[in-house]
């Protein structure tokens, strides 16, 4: 099942791409939890918690890196259910910070959040479901299950409540479909009801459409604290937008922040760490982030091109999308065009949890892409 070989022809760009963005990670963290007097200190608590987390995010990276994807799809139904179980739990156990969305595990002092890791194995899920249904992928049954396949954790996401996690679902499904040849209809239908829901929320965070006369309408579907977060003028939406602005061209400089390290900014090493990190290093440091991060995701698409099989084509489409929407959600959420819904941006926020499922995200993109020489 393990196999070293693939690990001796890993796509080295990527390697580098990770590094510099744990290295962003830790540079940022370091600067938003220094509250010495002085500002001179780099390995706060919070730098050497993620440097530990860094390093298991690695163990996990070559552990699947040389792991054979194609045993994902002996276990993708049992992870599944796995994963059900454990979403269904949450609402059991004690919950945390007032919300259903991590387990406590006392003796090593860690909380981990199932939601993260459902991504990842719904992926696993589509790919599984859609290959055995190849030939009968454009019934109307099969679209039913495949909908009650991603309907369900989405709801049990939903409800924890965590808005975020839950919608990145939908574009991932989204894109599956269309490279597992579904009806192009239904693509299309689905592609119209997500992009026109988004245009709704952007028009509502521009101010074109006022947030308080659509309250009447949408507290008829979603409850009214679930509404609230629509709203483009609370504080955290304001500061993040703030903290950009504040960076300007070259950005404040490293430990310079007058704004994010006060702790106005909310959440400055975590959700918000974009903003955090715009206002030090500028427009220059943002345009260096971006090429980083797309050549990270240009690198996760082109491991579609690699595949050898129609399950590893499936896997690491759905992967890619996972990477790339993460991205572009917590962005576009700091820019003040989508509602703050608490999605991480991945390998600079501080957490192990996201950590751990981007890096056995991209091992496995990595073992896609190395088996081809191998077998």
């Amino acid at each position: 099942m393990w196999d070293h070989r693939p690990l001796l022809k890993l796509d080295l760009k990527m390697i580098v791409a990770i590094i510099t963005l744990m290295i962003i990670s830790l540079m940022v963290i370091s600067s938003m939890t220094d509250f010495t007097v002085d500002k001179n200190l780099f390995f706060t608590p919070y730098v050497k918690s993620q440097i530990k987390w860094f390093i298991l995010g690695w163990i996990v990276f070559f552990f699947f890196a040389g792991f054979d994807y194609r045993r994902f799809y002996q276990v993708s139904f049992f992870l599944y259910i796995l994963m059900i179980v454990l979403l269904l739990g949450l609402y059991i156990a004690k919950p945390i910070q007032s919300v259903h969305r991590w387990y406590r595990i006392p003796f090593i002092n860690m909380n981990v959040q199932p939601s993260e890791f459902a991504k990842i194995i719904v992926v696993m899920a589509l790919g599984w479901f859609l290959e055995k249904k190849e030939r009968e992928k454009d019934k109307v049954l099969t679209i039913i299950q495949l909908l009650f396949i991603v309907g369900i954790p989405f709801i049990l996401i939903l409800k924890q409540p965590d808005l975020g996690t839950a919608l990145v679902l939908y574009p991932i499904t989204l894109i599956m479909c269309y490279f597992a040849n579904i009806n192009k209809k239904i693509i299309y239908s689905m592609s119209f009801i997500g992009l026109s829901l988004i245009f709704l929320v952007v028009l509502i965070f521009t101010n074109v459409l006022s947030h308080e006369k659509l309250k009447p309408y949408f507290t008829k579907v979603i409850k009214e604290y679930q509404y609230a977060r629509f709203n483009p003028k609370t504080y955290h939406q304001n500061a993040a937008k703030t903290s950009i602005a504040l960076g300007g061209i070259t950005g404040s400089g490293w430990k310079k922040s007058e704004f994010a390290s006060q702790k106005w900014l909310p959440a400055a090493h975590t959700d918000s760490v974009f903003p955090a990190y715009s206002e030090e290093f500028g427009l220059i440091g943002v345009l260096f982030l971006l090429f980083i991060f797309y050549l990270l995701v240009h690198i996760s698409f082109g491991v579609i091109n690699y595949a050898k099989d129609y399950y590893g084509r499936l896997l690491a489409s759905g992967i890619a999308v996972y990477l790339a929407m993460h991205i572009i959600v917590n962005i576009t959420m700091m820019c003040g065009f989508l509602p703050i819904s608490g999605v991480p941006l991945i390998l600079i926020t501080y957490g192990g949890n996201s950590v751990l499922t981007t890096m056995s995200a991209l091992g496995i993109l990595q073992n896609i892409y190395t088996r081809r020489f191998v077998f």
